[in-house]
């Protein structure tokens, strides 16, 4: 994840596939398609654990085109072209927060492990501050950056993505994760998907050169 995937609306799905690269492909065709919802980028993780399962990012310009695509029936066509097993939740929201714990700006991504998480928490404000607070033990835990991001429809709904150093660190961190990453604790409950373990697949900037 590089400065490519800071932005400050996310639609971000967690579903299964027939066959990543078709999907992949399919999305590479419909360009026009994200650009006309005011996507800019678009970036798919590929389960390091788990056969066909993805996260798929859709950075956004703005909050009113994310209410226009969860509202729309090309989202089902999405999911019906890439084989998923059923229509999972789509998580729309604006960024809180972006911490890069290495704090060099580093766009190095591939080959890192990233976990996301969607989870509900009491207080987003309350939960960063024991995020800060817990800055250097995610720092020893392997964790290089933070992406926390707010439902627009549910104020105490997040998305939360860690970049990690590697698989070990990450298997390590999911095992025994911080108190502060209370967020760690709420994965798989209730609507939620349990949480993603994964590597980058794909990049596509949408009306330019992916």
């Amino acid at each position: 994840m590089g400065e490519y995937d800071l932005h400050s609306f996310i639609l971000a799905c967690d579903f299964k596939v027939d066959d990543v690269d078709v999907m992949w492909k399919w999305l590479e065709k419909h360009r026009d398609g994200l650009a006309s919802i005011g996507a800019h980028h678009v970036v798919l993780y590929e389960s390091i654990w788990e056969p066909r399962r993805v996260l798929a990012t859709i950075g956004i310009h703005h909050a009113r085109s994310i209410r226009e695509v969860l509202r729309s029936p090309a989202i089902f066509e999405w999911f019906n072209i890439s084989g998923a097993d059923d229509i999972p939740p789509v998580f729309g929201g604006e960024v809180v927060e972006k911490i890069d714990l290495l704090g060099d700006g580093s766009e190095g991504h591939v080959g890192r492990v990233v976990v996301g998480v969607m989870s509900s928490v009491d207080d987003v404000p309350t939960l960063m501050d024991k995020v800060h607070d817990g800055l250097d033990r995610f720092r020893r835990g392997g964790v290089r950056k933070i992406w926390v991001y707010r439902a627009l429809d549910d104020g105490q709904e997040v998305l939360i993505l860690q970049e990690i150093a590697d698989e070990a660190s990450a298997r390590q961190w999911i095992e025994h994760p911080d108190a502060a990453a209370e967020w760690m604790a709420n994965a798989g409950m209730g609507p939620y998907p349990t949480r993603f373990v994964g590597r980058f697949a794909h990049l596509m900037s949408v009306g330019g050169q992916g």
